[in-house]
């Protein structure tokens, strides 16, 4: 695993350096979530595979004198997009925060060269997500 520093030079976009480092690596912030509108396919020979359809969820504003909207997430299943681009070939590790996790949303732990569209997992009651809010960390070793 690299360094926070050899992270943070592969990782282009951060939203504030100087916050999303951290004693784990460096967090990731979220740039749209997605709603699967129509379903994908996926085949044995990948012939026939074919893309989900998918659509950004609504947004909305807490308080008019807000930068930022919040994304109002009902339980379900959504896709995060990320601000943030990972270089490079070598893969590292992507985890959900604690503070996700703790408000009852998941997403699966997975080790990337570059940042995919993941998977976001919401339970219960929900979860609101404020634009650019620290969802995911790529861990470094330091």
């Amino acid at each position: 695993m690299p360094t926070t520093d050899e992270l943070a030079s592969r990782v282009e976009g951060i939203v504030h350096e100087k916050t999303q480092r951290t004693d784990a690596g460096l967090d990731l912030t979220v740039a749209e979530i997605y709603e699967v509108a129509a379903p994908g396919r996926v085949d044995f020979g990948g012939g026939e595979l074919e893309s989900a359809d998918l659509e950004p969820h609504e947004r909305t504003w807490r308080d008019e004198e807000d930068d930022y909207q919040w994304w109002h997430l009902d339980a379900g299943q959504y896709l995060i997009e990320y601000n943030e681009s990972l270089t490079g070939d070598q893969r590292v590790p992507l985890q959900i925060r604690d503070a996700l996790r703790e408000r009852g949303a998941s997403h699966p732990t997975l080790h990337v060269a570059e940042l995919p569209r993941v998977p976001l997992s919401v339970g219960g009651a929900g979860i609101r997500i404020k634009e650019n809010a620290r969802v995911s960390t790529l861990l470094a070793e330091d």
